[in-house]
């Protein structure tokens, strides 16, 4: 039975149907012969309203919107002249200086595709007319556009703990030090990839003064939201609606950059990707309802305890389903999809879900860069359309062999994840 359903769950994503609706048929399908019409006809409007029924998902429009805003006032260009006034003068300063950027961006919107599109679209035309190898160059946008969703504010992190009841606050601070590991091999693989081409001329400190002075009010963002949270001002919750209302005013009032004109197109974005996380979100309950009725998660989480195996190998297999998941799967999906079963077997395997979340934030990083559906691969064609897909691919590919050997770190050093969580209260 749990065959038949994984199967018509492949069928209809095989033939173009969109993730949300695929499971709901998959959960209507199961439900129906499982409880016959009016039962399932009943359970349905309650099921979706259980779903989203949690105040902590009401940070996912805010950050969704506090995103939009900061893209399109245009945020992330002065973030990139501050990092290329600081570090052009290092080896593979121009690509350091697009990591920096990305790695603050992400800070400041905790969304990957908006940081790939902002930072990708000044970066990649830059780096390009300077020399840097293009392979490189689409490498570094889309691996530094991944931090999003492991630097805090992130929204999978977010919907994890809307999932599992971990604290969102706890979540956050577990991918500060990871986040900030990932920025400096990021680094490291670009200086290395960019050893032989010449150095860029320094800045002066007028320069690099003026570009600080700029950026000023964009880099607080990231302290007034993150500090509010650690230091008790506000939840995660309240952080997002502070984060969006300062970013409203640094935008209009400071930068302005935005109109009352920019508004409706801002707000028809931010509902429509609302409207997509949540969709999945009543898709996955559905079909998580049949799995429960069938005991999936029981039965898996018996067969995990009982069989006499490592509890290291049943990891190494979650992770290789993660990333078979993450080549046609997107992010939201594959948390709404694998989170309720893997969650229960990960506790009763020993393992720690603060240090499991930095690990699934790692896979879904992958997920974004991985062909045939990686979401940054396509943004980055859509911004430089003068790239093939198959030098974006290359271009990618030691990226993810670091975020491999991160979660290879994690693995020896889970304080990594853990320790911030276990002090900051």
């Amino acid at each position: 039975m749990i065959a038949l359903f994984t199967i018509l769950l492949l069928v209809l994503l095989a033939i173009g149907v969109p993730v949300a609706f695929s499971l709901g048929a998959g959960g209507l399908v199961g439900m129906l012969l499982f409880m016959g019409d009016t039962g399932a006809l009943q359970q349905i409007p309650i099921l979706a309203y259980k779903s989203l029924d949690d105040f902590v998902l009401c940070a996912v429009p805010l950050y969704i919107l506090m995103s939009a805003i900061l893209l399109k006032g245009k945020v992330g260009e002065d973030l990139f002249e501050l990092g290329n006034k600081w570090l052009r003068h290092l080896p593979g300063g121009l690509g350091v200086a697009t990591i920096v950027a990305c790695g603050i961006f992400a800070a400041i919107t905790g969304s990957s595709v908006a940081c790939a599109v902002t930072i990708g679209a000044i970066a990649i035309p830059e780096m390009l007319k300077r020399g840097y190898d293009r392979t490189v160059v689409l490498g570094a946008v889309a691996g530094g556009g991944t931090l999003g969703i492991l630097i805090p504010p992130s929204i999978p992190m977010i919907l994890y703990g809307a999932i599992t009841g971990e604290s969102i606050g706890r979540l956050f601070m577990s991918g500060v030090l990871p986040g900030i590991l990932m920025c400096f091999l990021f680094i490291l693989l670009v200086v290395w990839k960019s050893r032989r081409l010449p150095l860029e001329p320094e800045a002066t400190m007028a320069e690099r003064m003026q570009a600080l002075r700029k950026s000023f009010w964009g880099l607080l963002l990231p302290v007034l939201v993150v500090g509010g949270i650690y230091t008790g001002a506000f939840t995660p919750t309240e952080a997002a609606a502070v984060g969006t209302v300062y970013a409203l005013i640094i935008t209009f009032g400071i930068y302005r950059t935005l109109t009352i004109r920019d508004l409706p197109r801002i707000l028809l974005d931010t509902v429509e990707t609302s409207a997509m996380i949540f969709a999945i979100m009543i898709g996955a309950t559905l079909f998580g309802f049949v799995l429960t009725v069938l005991q999936v998660p029981q039965a898996l989480t018996l067969l995990v305890t009982e069989v006499q195996v490592s509890r290291w190998i049943f990891f190494v297999l979650i992770n290789i389903l993660l990333l078979f998941l993450g080549c046609i799967l997107e992010t939201v999906s594959i948390i709404f999809i694998t989170v309720p079963i893997l969650y229960p077997i990960i506790v009763q395997l020993g393992f720690d879900p603060i240090w499991f979340n930095v690990m699934l934030q790692i896979n879904m990083e992958m997920a974004l860069i991985t062909p045939p559906v990686g979401m940054n691969l396509f943004v980055l064609q859509g911004v430089s359309p003068d790239s093939r897909m198959e030098q974006i691919i290359r271009g990618v590919i030691p990226y993810v062999c670091v975020m491999a050997f991160e979660m290879l770190i994690l693995c020896f050093f889970p304080q990594l994840a853990t320790f911030l969580p276990g002090v900051v209260k």
